[in-house]
């Protein structure tokens, strides 16, 4: 993970063997302020070494900010910047960036060509981009008083940007979309696809972060670029402050990108603190990026599904195993030797009968409030069952992250809860129709 002064990543990329992550940064405090695109590298995304900045406010299209934005490959392997500059009359415009010397393997340095800027937006910032049939698309996220709205520009030449005449898509009474993120995913399998795909057999994901509420938010849907350029939700999806997230901790402006070199689509996100603006300059960093997540699309077709990076376990270092163990109602098992400040921890739980399971009333439509009804100390017909992290000795405090069984009306319902008040990411996964195993993989943070 990267610890810094560090805030929204701005554009993952993959380029000639080497993994490029640029982020919004702070280099004389850490706070927010004099934001620069920060660049480091990496040759597997576990250990990376920070570069100086990519770019900085220096011209008089981006001389007020230069903020988030993407990064990409075009044709003939040429990697290209695309981000919001602020001019003098504070008006967002479109920059792009290239590197200096493509000889350079690092990328070290980058310059801004003089037809920038090369899109004059309205209200807008934060993009994500992809080519398909022959168009580069840029997906530009704003908002239209309290609707939230996504905007798409077509481009053949990257250069010259022509405004949809509809938007992709737009939310009513979600404030304004920051950091979109607009991808494809397979209907079969966990294999990534490139931003170019499409096809019968493709869905595409949306993602937008909301500055009103300060989380995440995803649809599943069908784009249709030759008509109109629409993204349509797909039935039964939450479309606002209801829908599904990657994550409900603390998890904000993330960015996906495709990895060619296995075929993958990798999630990244930033994660920030609960710390006081004061105590983040005691110690001297605030923020830092999550873990990278390999993400595709569930069988069922109703939700993303994530997991950690395969290079997260080059990290593991002692193992401490449990097997075997009987947990009854109300006990407790303590996993001891674990002395380093980090655990990478995986555990399956194996479920005799869901006969007590608890009939699940369908007015329960908001996982979080229901999470907070049914905590970790009520009891229920099959859980709650779990981990206690980050427990004193008598469990005077801990932080408890547990799963609780419901029968639903035609199959049952499984609850995932944490009251997460140190740093904790989870993911989780259950097993399939018949069986009656849950399995969760929890990194923790001391």
């Amino acid at each position: 993970m990267l610890f810094s002064h560090a805030f929204y990543q701005t554009g993952p990329m993959y380029y000639n063997g080497i993994y490029h992550l640029f982020y919004q940064y702070n280099p004389k405090g850490a706070v927010w302020g004099n934001i620069v695109w920060a660049h480091s590298v990496s040759k597997d995304m576990v250990n990376w070494e920070a570069l100086e900045p990519a770019i900085y406010p220096s011209e008089s299209f981006d001389i007020n900010g230069c903020w988030s934005g993407s990064a990409t490959v075009l044709p003939e392997n040429k990697p290209v910047i695309f981000y919001t500059g602020i001019d003098p009359n504070q008006y967002q415009v479109q920059n792009y960036a290239v590197p200096e010397n493509l000889s350079d393997p690092y990328l070290r340095k980058w310059v801004k060509p003089a037809d920038n800027p090369i899109v004059v937006a309205d209200e807008t910032m934060n993009k994500t981009m992809n080519k398909i049939g022959g168009h580069w698309r840029m997906v530009v996220a704003s908002r239209r008083k309290q609707r939230g709205i996504a905007y798409l520009y077509r481009s053949r030449g990257f250069r010259k940007w022509v405004k949809a005449k509809h938007p992709l898509h737009s939310v009513p009474n979600t404030g304004m979309f920051e950091c979109a993120d607009f991808f494809p995913v397979s209907l079969s399998g966990d294999t990534g696809l490139d931003n170019s795909a499409f096809g019968p057999n493709v869905k595409h994901v949306l993602k937008v972060s909301l500055d009103l509420t300060r989380y995440e938010y995803y649809t599943i849907g069908s784009y249709f670029p030759e008509a109109r350029d629409k993204y349509v939700v797909g039935k039964g999806f939450v479309d606002g402050w209801n829908g599904l997230r990657f994550d409900y901790g603390n998890f904000y402006a993330s960015k996906t990108f495709f990895d060619p070199s296995k075929n993958r689509r990798i999630l990244w996100g930033w994660t920030n603190e609960s710390d006081t603006a004061q105590d983040d300059v005691q110690k001297g960093w605030a923020g830092l990026q999550a873990i990278p997540r390999k993400v595709w699309l569930d069988p069922s077709g109703k939700q993303l599904l994530q997991w950690p990076i395969e290079e997260i376990e080059t990290l593991r270092g002692q193992n401490v195993q449990l097997s075997n163990q009987e947990l009854k109602s109300g006990e407790h098992i303590e996993v001891k030797a674990i002395t380093a400040a980090q655990a990478d921890v995986a555990i399956t739980f194996s479920i005799p009968n869901l006969d007590k399971a608890e009939p699940f009333d369908p007015s329960w439509t908001n996982a979080q409030d229901l999470c907070g009804l049914k905590g970790s100390t009520v009891q229920g017909g099959v859980g709650p069952f779990g981990l206690l992290t980050l427990a004193s000795e008598k469990l005077e405090e801990y932080t408890p992250v547990f799963f609780r069984v419901f029968t639903g009306l035609y199959k049952h319902v499984v609850l995932l809860c944490s009251d997460s008040g140190r740093l904790i990411t989870r993911w989780w996964r259950v097993s399939g129709p018949g069986e009656k195993h849950a399995s969760l993989r929890e990194y923790i943070h001391w």
